[in-house]
């Protein structure tokens, strides 16, 4: 079992998390859990350091690694939003997340047919859109079984959407602040309509989705998770976000909208926001059964 150790940096008074494997510190946090807190045995299929490459099947995949984070955004983050309220989160297993969102290439390789038309953006490499939460599961088993018959992908391991936890610690990559890219946004770095997050400089608006890939990437290697496309999270929508070790809302339904429904979550902001809705700690909602050109995916490969 691999012991989480809490640091203290000589330099000054933050802490850090320091997940000590074969005594190389692999990733850190400005704040540790428990001293008791545990992570999950190591994978011979897990990355070796966080943004280590892999690719199953053509889906390229960055490394994710076990570690603690504080989801949410502080009080007097700019432009912050309800429901953001900081807790400490556990990732108690690393994960493959897709480095780039998954493109209508992608799907007809593993799907075939698309289930509605595209109005903002078209080709191979564009992301896919206008799916239901349902439709991206049946990929995900899809994928899954694909990966296992072809021995690419271990057997206890799956593909599936990630957790709003899992999703947040992915774009973050170790950083604190609101984007991987600091204190504020261009729209030279991500795609988004409209006005720069807190002072960024401003660039073009496309007002349409674009290649995946055509910004540049965080920390970790993963591109487009600030714009382009919202992205389907795994969880039911909860006013308040789950904190502790491995939060996973799949199975435990939040609270209603106005006319009954339940939403599920997702992330990232896409062409049609402004830049204050990429931030990493913003949370949106939308029900599972509707489609919208303005949501597409990415997928995680994660242990069972």
């Amino acid at each position: 079992m691999v012991r989480v150790l809490a640091l203290k940096s000589r330099s000054s008074s933050t802490w850090r998390l320091g997940l000590v494997v074969a005594g190389l510190v692999a990733c850190y946090s400005i704040k540790p859990l428990p001293e008791d807190a545990t992570l999950a045995p190591p994978s011979p299929f897990d990355g070796a350091s966080a943004g280590d490459a892999r690719e199953i099947l053509g889906v390229k995949l960055r490394w994710c690694p076990a570690g603690t984070f504080i989801m949410g955004s502080p009080p007097g983050e700019p432009e912050r939003r309800p429901g953001e309220d900081q807790v400490e989160v556990m990732i108690s297993k690393g994960f493959w997340m897709g480095q780039y969102e998954v493109t209508q290439g992608e799907w007809a390789r593993v799907m075939g047919a698309f289930p509605a038309e595209f109005n903002v953006g078209q080709g191979d490499d564009f992301p896919m859109y206008r799916v239901t939460y349902f439709e991206v599961e049946d990929f995900s088993r899809r994928l899954t079984e694909l990966a296992h018959a072809s021995g690419e992908l271990p057997a206890d391991w799956e593909f599936r959407l990630p957790t709003e936890a899992q999703w947040e610690y992915a774009a973050r990559a170790g950083t604190t602040t609101p984007t991987s890219f600091g204190t504020s946004l261009s729209s030279t770095q991500a795609n988004f309509q409209g006005r720069p997050y807190n002072g960024g400089a401003p660039g073009p608006s496309i007002n349409q989705t674009t290649p995946v890939g055509s910004y540049p990437p965080n920390p970790w290697g993963l591109y487009d998770l600030y714009g382009n496309v919202n992205e389907w999270c795994r969880d039911w929508v909860h006013e308040q976000l789950p904190g502790g070790v491995d939060p996973d809302s799949y199975s435990v339904r939040g609270e209603t909208n106005r006319d009954g429904t339940y939403p599920r979550a997702r992330r990232g902001g896409c062409y049609a926001d402004d830049g204050w809705a990429c931030r990493a700690g913003f949370r949106q909602r939308f029900e599972p059964e509707r489609r919208h050109e303005h949501i597409g995916f990415r997928i995680v490969a994660v242990r069972t």
